[in-house]
């Protein structure tokens, strides 16, 4: 690193050497248009169960009220794009289909490390103060990213870069310092429908708007107790969330490989069996997930997926490990697995 070189380049060179495929900076309030986006998700009630979005949204909608000090914010983009077609099990009935950010360890620990590292470096090399967060905190981190040049938020409301498509997370350090900000990345989605066609529940109201209460993500990971009857033969096999919008995608041409191996999913996470997955307590399931990001919904939650994706396989092989959850303590699970038995025996 040329340590002569302008701080700002210092900082790209060194979020680079992190393992960053990309970082710009803009400030807390570029941002503008994110309150009233805001205001609207919500009062749609995409948000559905999520009510700490409504609990939050000063924060949410306003990142300069987040941290008031701050004056510029280093957006980071970290690949975790996969090797093979996350598609590819869909056409496997009888195995679970997991998102590809939850085959491995737990983003959330991997990226708010590396984002530690770079913050302390550059206290050390600028000072100021700095707080970084990566999907845990009140930011809108896809609205930074595009203020910021990371990418542009797509027509299915993901970043998506030119150079990297739109398998990256996304983190943000917020520093006091005054930094050269980046230009915003314009929107370049033209009039192509690839992810909004690709829904299999028709979750998109219209391009750029969400509605979660139909996301397969937001039902099989955010959403508690029995889901809708409506929803669940379009499930499919997809028992932890859902990547059928980030992979019809044109631009992940340009998909730049992990430099992370612990992203890579482990082989028993690939295509598991549901059989396998359906029969295990809450023990067993804490010690498979360990370390990984679905070990938060917890058993039950998990389940519960896997019995909707049991009842979708039209494999009759599978009704006696439906029929042994029937009378499950957990009244989803129990439900589910009943939906399930009547689904293969209809």
């Amino acid at each position: 690193m040329n340590t002569d070189a302008p701080l700002k380049q210092r900082i790209v060179e060194q979020a680079l050497a992190e393992g960053f495929v990309s970082c710009r900076v803009c400030r807390p309030w570029d941002v503008p248009q994110v309150p009233a986006r805001l205001d609207a998700f919500v009062e749609a009630g995409y948000h559905g169960q999520m009510g700490w979005m409504a609990e939050r949204m000063h924060w949410r909608g306003n990142p300069a009220a987040l941290w008031p000090e701050a004056r510029s914010v280093i957006m980071l983009a970290e690949s975790y794009a996969p090797e093979h077609d996350p598609r590819a099990v869909l056409e496997q009935e009888d195995r679970g289909a997991i998102s590809v950010y939850a085959q491995n360890k737990d983003y959330h620990d991997l990226v708010k490390k590396r984002l530690k590292r770079l913050a302390r470096w550059l206290i050390a090399e600028g000072g100021g103060e700095v707080k970084v967060f990566v999907d845990t905190a009140p930011v809108p981190e896809k609205a930074l990213g595009q203020a910021a040049g990371l990418g542009w938020q797509g027509k299915h409301t993901n970043l998506v870069s030119r150079d990297w498509g739109n398998w990256a997370f996304i983190g943000s350090v917020f520093t006091t310092l005054e930094l050269p900000q980046d230009a915003a990345e314009p929107d370049r989605c033209g009039s192509c429908r690839s992810c909004l066609d690709s829904c299999p529940t028709d979750a998109f109201p219209a391009p750029y708007q969400l509605d979660a209460r139909r996301c397969i993500s937001y039902l099989t990971i955010e959403h508690k107790g029995p889901i809708e009857a409506e929803l669940r033969g379009k499930l499919g096999n997809r028992i932890y969330g859902c990547d059928d919008c980030l992979a019809a995608c044109p631009w992940n041409k340009f998909a730049v490989a992990a430099s992370d191996m612990r992203y890579a999913a482990r082989d028993e996470l690939k295509a598991p069996k549901l059989a396998e997955l359906a029969v295990l307590d809450d023990a067993a399931f804490r010690a498979f997930f360990s370390g990984s990001p679905i070990k938060r919904i917890g058993r039950d939650r998990f389940v519960r997926n896997v019995l909707y994706a049991i009842g979708n396989s039209a494999d009759a092989a599978l009704v006696p490990v439906a029929q042994g959850l029937a009378e499950d303590p957990d009244p989803a699970v129990s439900d589910a697995a009943r939906w399930a038995v009547e689904r293969l025996c209809d």
